[in-house]
């Protein structure tokens, strides 16, 4: 059952600090996960994301100072930095609207309206920006005049942009960790590094930041630190 193979995977799934060195994780796993993890849901299909696969061991070694020289790291036969790409939505609309243009050929014209209207007016509404802020403020005026009347969106500025690009960035990361998980490796989230570095070492622009970096590879019993402890379900969840 579909289930109880996921049930599996999420309870295989740890966060491991410290990998096999003598096990290497076959560079077809790590293609195989970046494959479905760009399956993952996220706003607006604008897929404001990139991956870089770090796996020759001059960049693995390269990166274990960027680091903070953790054990994941350190003995990773694989690193993923996830990065967000909010720079990247007006080549993303674009292309979203010629995919639209192709799947609605031959359909009414309202149809294929509405798909224009959203990747050629609402996305660029909602991402453009400007160094005063100004786009910001006029969208979350209107937000609120509009949600005076009616429910609405409470389009704001730069912030809710980066949140939302995180956000789906965050949703890729987990599809991927658990696709790793499903291969039979292991993997450990890092939030421990110098970004700055890091986008150096990845000729980033400056619009791109770092989500997280997965480490990848063979798990061992002294990178577990312990039993996983969770808040009980009927503490976080809230029943309506």
């Amino acid at each position: 059952m579909l289930q109880e193979t996921f049930d599996k995977i999420v309870h295989f799934r740890r966060s491991n600090r410290k990998f096999d060195p003598q096990v290497e994780v076959p560079d077809e796993v790590i293609r195989r996960s970046l494959q479905r993890a760009i399956l993952s849901p996220n706003s607006s299909n604008m897929q404001l994301w990139e991956f870089h696969w770090i796996h020759s061991d001059e960049m693995l070694q390269r990166f274990v100072p960027l680091c903070l020289s953790q054990q994941a790291a350190a003995t990773a036969k694989h690193l993923v930095v996830v990065v967000t790409r909010r720079d990247k939505w007006p080549e993303r609309a674009r292309w979203n609207l010629e995919k639209i243009d192709v799947a609605t050929a031959g359909k009414p014209e309202a149809v294929r309206k509405k798909g224009r209207i959203y990747y050629g007016k609402l996305m660029p509404f909602m991402y453009i920006s400007d160094p005063f802020g100004i786009f910001g403020l006029f969208r979350r005026t209107i937000s609120i005049v509009a949600g005076i009347f009616r429910p609405f969106y409470r389009a704001a500025g730069n912030a809710q942009q980066r949140i939302t690009v995180h956000k789906s960035c965050a949703l890729a990361a987990q599809t991927f960790m658990l696709s790793v998980a499903a291969e039979g490796y292991h993997t450990c989230p890092m939030e421990g590094f110098d970004e700055v570095r890091v986008k150096r070492a990845l000729r980033l622009s400056r619009a791109a930041e770092i989500n997280m970096i997965i480490a990848i590879g063979k798990g061992t019993e002294a990178g577990i630190w312990g039993p996983r402890f969770r808040v009980p379900l009927e503490e976080v969840m809230v029943e309506h």
